[in-house]
């Protein structure tokens, strides 16, 4: 069983466990976030922390969050941790006020297809934030 809970990534212990996390499902592929802003969630199977997910407010839409990282363990893919991370960064959104929640992905079709079933559909944004085939996602929430 998973239980998913929002942290207090201010707290050391917590912010430790998230970069570890990141080192563990990122490798060197994408920078460590700043732990200190947004919110944050980890999945724990019994005690530990196998997966996590952040949000920040987007500086990319209006009046939305952004996305920035999930990162499910490689033993603990294909259970819908990604997407019940999703769904726990949305309700919060929703609980904000926020419009929608966007984000992006290159080359990896496992979260491109999550996004999809958890109803995110591509988009493209004004001004690009990422590299030239990076895909770009928005779902909106009302």
């Amino acid at each position: 069983m998973y239980r998913i809970r929002i942290v207090d990534a201010s707290d050391d212990d917590v912010a430790e466990t998230l970069a570890d996390l990141h080192r563990q499902t990122f490798f060197d592929a994408a920078a460590m976030p700043t732990f200190d802003l947004g919110a944050w969630w980890l999945a724990y199977h019994d005690e530990e922390a196998v997966a996590f997910a952040g949000v920040v407010p987007s500086t990319h839409v209006r009046n939305g969050g952004y996305f920035s990282r999930v990162g499910v363990l490689q033993r603990h893919w294909g259970r819908g941790l990604q997407r019940r991370l999703m769904r726990a960064v949305e309700a919060r959104a929703r609980r904000i006020g926020w419009d929608s929640i966007v984000s992006d992905t290159t080359d990896n079709p496992v979260s491109a297809n999550n996004f999809i079933q958890a109803g995110y559909r591509l988009f493209e944004p004004e001004t690009p934030w990422a590299w030239v085939h990076t895909l770009y996602w928005r779902k909106w929430l009302h």
